[in-house]
């Protein structure tokens, strides 16, 4: 397939939250509560709220940076593209890159609403939570019709809420929701525990996806604590992997057969020899260990509940006949350092060859479209309108070129240990 007539639909991108977020979202007796937009005297920019400094607004957004300017950076708005935190500016970005739709993970509240979790007040964090969503809904998504795929936050504190705030914005036209691959990890029970049946039957009932993004827990595993950042970055996606074996062996997905979860940038490379071995434990062990599948393998309930995630994954393309190829779906990672923008299409169509028209328009949109009800060709009068050759001529001369963002007193020296890039990464005050 040539590559301008790709349709591409990326499933894990990220937005940068603008300082007006709050702005009329909150119930007048809430609107003093909203976490405040600040610029501090050394020229970063942080949020404030419930007591708490977050100095890291950006993370990692270095689209249109130069790589050797990669990093948790960048500090304040100053050095970002404008498409990382304006919904108008991210659409043209998104078409000069080809890319058709978008589902975007959050930044500053972190990827469960840890931030507004950890408020006492619970009526003052479900406003939080709320007023989120219905921002990234109804303007972040909401103003570029058919272009975004809405995901929203959890109320993860207390899991009748949270359902209650699922079929909220199922309402809305939102079918996504972001989750922790580990809320142990976050001092909640584990998903083996019936806490969160109520989440899972809100999701199974409102065709909702969970959407279970590495680092969720805000805990990434290190091999050693003097390791390299490399073997963090090296590890991220395969780290996913544990919470794909808490998900199979787990009674989730057997008790709710509608359900679907998506393993967030994760990878699809590790999949074939996963599905292999917990198929051979089940065998094995499954006698003593009181697992029941009923008259299905554990890769049965895997593949059709789960679905996978890549960015660039030339190995696992090649594996396709092992994979579920209906749920196997492209991420673009956008504004993010493992992304390929804005020449996404031309490496992807890398990892591609040797796929049929049908496959590859199964793992560019289709699989997408279908999972997260995503229907823009309807909106955008046609598929015509919406691949990567007709997306880059309605933007022809935007601006793409990558330049120095580096602030004038940053001396370019970053965190060189994996430990230190977590910590710095993790850590909410200062």
């Amino acid at each position: 397939m040539d590559v301008n007539d790709l349709v591409l639909v990326s499933v894990d991108d990220h937005v940068v939250e603008p300082p007006n977020l709050f702005d009329g979202r909150l119930p007048a007796k809430y609107a003093d509560y909203a976490p405040r937009f600040v610029t501090r005297a050394d020229g970063t920019d942080a949020w404030e709220y419930n007591g708490e400094t977050v100095a890291n607004v950006a993370l990692n957004a270095v689209a249109g940076r130069p790589k050797e300017e990669y990093g948790i950076e960048p500090t304040s708005f100053s050095q970002l593209r404008k498409g990382t935190y304006d919904h108008s500016e991210r659409v043209k970005d998104m078409s000069a890159n080809g890319v058709l739709g978008s589902l975007c993970f959050p930044s500053f509240p972190q990827f469960c609403g840890q931030l507004f979790a950890r408020t006492a007040d619970k009526d003052v964090a479900l406003a939080m939570v709320q007023a989120y969503n219905d921002w990234h809904i109804d303007e972040w998504c909401g103003s570029n019709p058919g272009r975004f795929i809405p995901c929203a936050l959890p109320a993860i504190w207390d899991p009748e809420v949270m359902a209650d705030e699922i079929r909220r914005v199922a309402k809305k036209g939102c079918h996504s929701i972001t989750f922790s691959e580990n809320p142990s990890k976050l001092g909640w029970p584990s998903i083996h525990d019936p806490h969160w049946n109520p989440v899972w039957e809100a999701c199974s009932d409102e065709a909702v996806v969970v959407c279970m993004h590495i680092g969720s827990s805000s805990q990434l595993t290190i091999t050693s604590p003097d390791a390299p950042m490399d073997v963090m970055i090296t590890l991220q996606p395969m780290n996913i992997v544990q919470a794909a074996a808490d998900l199979v062996w787990s009674s989730m997905l057997r008790n709710y057969p509608d359900l679907k979860v998506a393993l967030s940038e994760g990878g699809i490379g590790w999949i074939p020899y996963f599905l292999e071995r917990i198929d051979y434990n089940y065998d094995r062990h499954h006698a003593w260990t009181g697992q029941d599948f009923g008259d299905k393998l554990p890769s049965e309930i895997f593949n059709e509940h789960v679905l996978t995630c890549f960015i660039d994954d030339k190995f696992g393309l090649a594996s396709r006949e092992h994979l579920a190829m209906d749920k196997v779906m492209w991420e673009c990672d956008y504004p993010h350092s493992d992304s390929n923008w804005p020449e996404s299409p031309e490496i992807l169509t890398q990892s591609l060859a040797g796929l049929s028209d049908t496959e590859i328009d199964q793992v560019t949109h289709l699989n997408a479209m279908r999972h997260f009800n995503f229907d823009p060709f309807t909106v955008l009068g046609g598929k015509q309108n919406c691949t990567v050759g007709a997306l880059r001529k309605q933007v022809e001369g935007h601006d793409v070129a990558i330049r120095s963002q580096r602030r004038a007193d940053d001396d370019g020296s970053h965190a060189t240990k994996a430990t230190d890039l977590l910590k710095m990464a993790m850590s909410h005050s200062d």
